[in-house]
């Protein structure tokens, strides 16, 4: 009984699959952690704490107030320059919104 190419394709077709012999990955050891697993975790762990207790070392070096005077002392000298220079050109084209003191400049008046 000889078939036909047709025939073959379908009986091809038809027939069910046998089991693979790769499950997906869902072998023996499926589900199951592997002790790199539990170092990675412990790792990250212990990351975690190192770097919550640095930044609470840093955050109680920050001022619970921040004072203006303290802030514009800490400020770089470029800053000041060129604040200074805005207000001394403001100062020479008349210009009363602009002429003002830059921040952190004003004397204490007290």
């Amino acid at each position: 009984m000889r078939m036909s190419a047709q025939e073959t394709v379908a009986l091809v077709l038809a027939q069910t699959p046998g089991p693979p012999q790769d499950p997906g990955g869902q072998g023996e050891d499926f589900g199951k952690s592997s002790p790199l697993g539990l170092v990675l975790l412990i790792v990250f762990a212990i990351s975690v704490v190192l770097l919550v207790r640095s930044m609470t070392k840093h955050l109680k070096k920050l001022p619970v107030v921040f004072d203006e005077d303290k802030a514009s002392a800490a400020t770089p000298a470029r800053v000041k320059r060129a604040e200074a220079a805005a207000a001394k050109e403001a100062e020479e084209t008349g210009e009363p919104e602009a002429a003002e003191e830059p921040t952190g400049s004003k004397a204490k008046t007290e």
